[in-house]
């Protein structure tokens, strides 16, 4: 695919992240959240993009830093109200993500019915893995991600488990916020999720395509 920037480093440039959650029903279980029936979406600014060899931070108003790891679809070619037949072929390729959730704050938003920005959108709260080119997964409604903390499996899922597809959500979220090439959709996390530390290392893959390590921080 032709393209006037370079994919590969689609964090440096690309204007935003669009998050899916609740996509996995035990997910939504294990938080007490109802399974959803449409999908359910925030966003993150480009500037909560981290690459390997820096640090997740947490956040100082945050006590309850969580791990989610989710396949992150990379857009290719831009659009509005995109039909699911075509969803794809907008697709340039694929990233492991995270999308680091202070939950206290999260709760505490719920609770008084507030956005979840704060907890959500700090920086370094979308690690990425290098950029994986559309042919190198096959199908990626069958794709199995793991994330382990200190060496201990937290996270182990399929997409095949996600409630709604891949050219669902392209063609759900471009109703609705059109599409721009560098944008990358963070598809939703399986269950396991779970409280980091200051000093814990987290490793996390994509089954037989790519892994990515990131140790955890807090500002001095």
């Amino acid at each position: 695919m032709a393209s006037s920037r370079n994919l590969n480093r689609f964090w440096e440039w690309g204007r935003k992240i669009i998050c899916v959650g609740r996509n996995y029903p035990d997910h939504a279980k294990e938080l007490k959240n109802a399974v959803p029936t449409e999908p359910v979406l925030f966003l993150k600014p480009s500037s909560a993009y981290v690459t390997e060899g820096s640090s997740i931070m947490v956040p100082s108003y945050s006590h309850n830093l969580h791990h989610e790891v989710e396949l992150g679809v990379v857009i290719g070619k831009g659009g509005t109200a995109i039909p699911q037949n075509a969803a794809m072929d907008h697709v340039a390729g694929y990233a492991l993500c995270l999308d680091m959730t202070a939950r206290d704050v999260q709760d505490e938003c719920k609770t008084k019915g507030l956005p979840w920005t704060l907890a959500k959108a700090f920086n370094t709260s979308c690690p990425v893995s290098e950029f994986i080119p559309k042919e190198k997964i096959a199908d990626p409604g069958n794709v199995k991600i793991w994330l382990k903390v200190n060496g201990q499996l937290r996270q182990e899922g399929n997409t095949s488990q996600m409630i709604f597809s891949i050219p669902f959500l392209i063609s759900y979220i471009s109703e609705i916020i059109t599409l721009e090439e560098g944008d990358l959709i963070l598809t939703g996390t399986p269950k396991g999720v779970s409280s980091v530390q200051e000093h814990d290392e987290l490793l996390a893959g994509i089954e037989g395509i790519v892994s990515m390590k990131f140790r955890v921080d807090r500002p001095q």
